[in-house]
């Protein structure tokens, strides 16, 4: 997913602040979601479904500046039951060295109960299909 960096994610140097690297990795979570046909907002709604971070690890490796473009890539890594581990990456658009890289654990909850629940059956064969992991052994 493409990002630019604006003014506002930057602070007094033009370098990203270090928190602005979350919100590019939820945004592309919720983009890789919506690319395999789930809304999230419809999920909270529809299957009383909502998830939540419960981890993470960063690493900032070296710094994105105002006005580059940065892509970030998703991957899931394991899908288990209730939860699922995404290793996430920013590069430059045009570069193959990472500039900070995530593993989330992101835990699936009930929207009004706020407990965990297994994740909806539709959605754990669409990511199966579309990761190839075996939903079996986890």
């Amino acid at each position: 997913m493409p990002i630019r960096v604006y003014y506002e994610d930057t602070d007094a140097g033009g370098v990203v602040y270090h928190s602005k690297y979350l919100n590019y990795f939820e945004r592309a979570r919720t983009e890789a979601l919506r690319s395999i046909g789930f809304e999230q907002d419809a999920l909270m709604e529809n299957d009383d479904t909502i998830f939540a971070v419960r981890s993470v690890q960063v690493e900032y490796l070296k710094p994105a500046r105002f006005n580059e473009e940065v892509v970030v890539s998703t991957e899931i890594k394991r899908l288990k039951k209730a939860s699922m581990v995404f290793e996430q990456k920013i590069n430059h658009k045009h570069g193959d060295e990472a500039l900070c890289t995530l593993t989330a654990l992101v835990a699936c909850v009930s929207a009004s109960k706020l407990k965990p629940k297994a994740i909806p059956e539709k959605i754990i064969n669409k990511l199966a299909i579309t990761t190839g992991i075996n939903t079996n052994a986890g």
